[in-house]
This record gives C-alpha cells, sequence and structure tokens, in this order.
C-alpha cells in the first residue's frame, strides 16, 4: 500500500475540497510519466511486443493536454499493471510505475507510487557486484532533478511523510 490511510488535502484537488490546483495535479502527472518513462526500457526488454505500459504513460501525458478523460487515463494504467502481473524484478516495477504515472489522473497522491515503482525498479536491475541501494538513490537523485519548482516542495514533503509505506525509497 503506497496510499495513506488518511487522504492528504494537498493531493486533493479544489473542486473536490482539498487545496490542489489543477496546473499542479498536471505537473504531477508529467513528473510521475517522467519518472515511468525513465524505466520503461527494463520492461519493453523483457515484453517489446507489450505496449500496455507505453501508453498508459501516453496516456498520463494526454490527460494533462485533455485529450483524454481521467477514466481513460485510468483504465490503461491500470492495464500497464496487468502488463506486470506475471512479471518478477525489474520489468515487474517498471510496468508498476508505468501503471501508477496513468492513475495520477484519478488520484494525484499516487505521484509517488510512480517514482517508488521506477526506484524499485532500477535496483532490481543493478547488475551483480554493484550496490543495488546506490543505484537506487541515483535514480531518486534524478527524479527529484526533474521535479518542476511549483510542486518541488510538496513532492518532497509527500516523500518525507510517505517513504516508509513506500519502502523506504526516498533515502536519498
Amino acid at each position: 500500500m503506497i496510499l495513506p490511510q488518511v487522504r492528504d488535502p494537498r493531493f486533493v484537488t479544489i473542486r473536490r475540497g482539498g487545496t490542489l490546483t489543477d496546473a499542479d495535479h498536471h505537473l504531477l502527472a508529467l513528473w510521475a510519466a517522467d519518472c515511468a518513462e525513465h524505466v520503461l526500457g527494463l520492461f519493453e526488454v523483457a515484453r517489446p511486443e507489450d505496449p500496455r505500459p507505453r501508453e498508459a504513460i501516453e496516456h498520463a501525458r494526454a490527460w494533462v493536454r485533455g485529450e483524454v478523460k481521467m477514466m481513460q487515463a485510468r483504465a490503461a494504467g491500470g492495464h500497464a499493471m496487468g502488463a506486470a502481473r506475471d512479471l518478477r524484478g525489474a520489468a515487474r516495477h517498471a510496468a508498476y510505475a508505468a501503471g501508477q504515472a496513468a492513475v495520477v489522473a484519478h488520484v494525484a497522491a499516487h505521484e509517488l507510487g510512480a517514482a517508488a515503482y521506477a526506484i524499485k525498479a532500477v535496483r532490481a536491475a543493478a547488475p551483480k557486484g554493484e550496490s543495488a541501494e546506490a543505484a537506487g538513490r541515483l535514480e531518486c537523485q534524478w527524479q527529484r532533478d526533474q521535479l518542476p519548482g511549483a510542486i518541488r516542495d510538496l513532492v518532497l514533503d509527500d516523500q518525507r511523510l510517505r517513504n516508509d509505506i513506500c519502502w523506504s525509497v526516498f533515502d536519498c
């Protein structure tokens, strides 16, 4: 479970009683898509014929542009996670990252799911003899470097608050 038991109002849109603006929701979705896309190759090497994770990332971005409805992005996210079911290791985590990125359209707090699964994918893909922890820290830093200024403090605070339920991958 990567979502908190109590929803953080900072990740609930204003029209639903929270404080998240549509602009920041879109930035969260784009950042999550970037995190997932950064590790997508780890899935595509294992399943080059399966387009579902790539399509989920594309749906996340299309939702931001207003080209698809939230339900379409959410469904694409579910399909990407379905692509992970019979896999293990880096490929599985990369597909989950893509799925989480797409469902940010539905629940903004899934942004950490995309990032956390991407870090898990990189850790799982670390070559023998190299530190999986070090690889994960590098990925975490890369992700933080991609954060737009408008959402940086929000995401970093979210990482701090939810690090324990996100497998402690944000210790970077």
